[in-house]
């Protein structure tokens, strides 16, 4: 670190400012700690100990202590006008100061790696945030917060007023945005930032669900990014636009004499996350919620495949107003998962359909929501509708667990088939409805 770099931050950072250190457990959940500001010279040096078994898939109890440690490019002071909160994202360290190998951040910085010293290519990733802004918690009562549509707006939408603010805080940070509207379902909400690297855009997003919540909270509102909170109605989803130049930046994408004017490279890449989409669903859609909202009709990808502005589509080619703009949109996504390891296995799909010169097949024709296109109990057409199945093709997998890294996949599998045995395992008043008076 230059003493330009941190003289920048020590005049920035105060005693009447909270500085966050933030990082995320192997579910994606957010966690932080604080720190001095005044120590912030040597915190950015040797880092602060934490107890790594209280945090999911990170370690045992018998060998706990970590060490988190600030990464300088990732320091914002963000803006909430009556405080300010100085934000790093921090790495996971061993005691013996190595990288920890299950630090979900690291799984991207080798994606990031592979990608640029083994093919030569760089990648920029946008996701779609789309979220709910709820009146409370808990179910029971009204807890929407509008009864609004698509794009829709009104004098009295707080909605409106939030997303507004969330992107004034979020300019403060120097992070820009594309823009923001009201979802398809009541109360539901999406806010476009501008694409980046993959590094800087997944840290970007953990600081976009602080501001988020933070900003819904000051409205005594509940911001939830959970996939699927409502029966009948539209998810939360969390689509990745992604688009592939060499390390120069020129666009690989697109190829004016092939068909659909799709560059080879893109299909391949493509051609990796229509093949591995199965076993990487576990990542992409990582909770027993998410395969709720795996339904026809409801905008969320059931089959493996791709289309061209085919918004049924798993991978969909969207408008680009020109051949600089051309990429792909992951569609099946949502932000219930860890965004470092969701960017990581998108990456590692698309480098194996490289190396393997995958064909992603013919474009989907027309929509994928007919009746006639609802799958069998098991298909290996259509993306896992449970997340039974979805464990079941991840734990086979060799591509996850050499994607993943072992340890990292072991942990993580061990998290994720938890979750399905207390969910399993679990009565619920649906069941009591169903079956009580047998």
């Amino acid at each position: 670190m230059c003493d330009w770099e941190l003289a920048k931050i020590e005049e920035q950072l105060n005693s009447n400012t909270t500085t966050k250190l933030f990082f995320t457990d192997l579910n994606g959940r957010l966690k932080n700690v604080t720190v001095n500001p005044n120590n912030i010279e040597r915190i950015l040096k040797n880092g602060v100990g934490i107890d790594g078994s209280s945090i999911p898939g990170i370690a045992t109890v018998d060998d706990s202590d970590r060490v988190l440690k600030p990464i300088v490019d990732s320091f914002h002071l963000v803006d909430f006008g009556d405080k300010k909160v100085g934000f790093f994202i921090g790495q996971i360290f061993n005691q013996d100061g190595s990288r920890s190998d299950v630090d979900p951040r690291l799984a991207l910085e080798r994606a990031v790696e592979k990608a640029a010293n083994d093919f030569q290519i760089k990648l920029m990733m946008g996701p779609e945030h789309e979220f709910f802004l709820l009146r409370g918690h808990e179910f029971g009562g009204e807890i929407h917060s509008d009864k609004l549509d698509y794009f829709d707006s009104s004098p009295s939408d707080v909605g409106e007023v939030v997303r507004q603010e969330i992107v004034d805080v979020l300019g403060r940070c120097g992070v820009k945005y594309e823009k923001t509207h009201h979802e398809v379902t009541s109360s539901q909400h999406e806010i476009n930032l501008e694409p980046g690297d993959p590094l800087s855009v997944a840290d970007r997003t953990v600081l976009f669900e602080f501001v988020t919540k933070e900003v819904a909270a000051r409205h005594q509102l509940h911001a939830t990014f959970m996939a699927k909170p409502f029966t009948g109605f539209n998810r939360n989803a969390f689509h990745i636009h992604v688009s592939i130049s060499d390390l120069n930046g020129a666009n690989l994408c697109y190829d004016e004499d092939r068909e659909y004017h799709l560059s080879e490279t893109l299909m391949y890449f493509m051609g990796g996350i229509v093949k591995h989409a199965r076993e990487a669903s576990i990542v992409l859609a990582s909770t027993v919620n998410s395969y709720k909202a795996y339904v026809l009709d409801k905008e969320a990808p059931v089959v493996r495949g791709w289309g061209l502005r085919n918004r049924s589509s798993m991978v969909r080619i969207p408008y680009a107003a020109g051949p600089e703009d051309t990429r792909l949109e992951l569609r099946c996504p949502d932000a219930t998962g860890n965004v470092y390891l969701q960017f990581a296995i998108v990456i590692f799909m698309g480098l194996a359909g490289i190396a393997g010169k995958e064909d992603p097949g013919q474009p989907d024709l027309g929509s994928n929501y007919k009746p006639e296109m609802q799958p069998k109990v098991f298909d290996r057409r259509y993306l896992p509708r449970d997340i039974f199945p979805a464990l079941m093709e991840a734990e086979d997998s060799a591509f996850m667990k050499e994607s993943l890294g072992s340890q990292l996949f072991s942990n993580y599998m061990r998290i994720k088939t938890r979750e399905w045995e207390s969910f399993r395992t679990t009565i619920t008043d649906l069941e009591h409805r169903k079956y009580l008076l047998i």
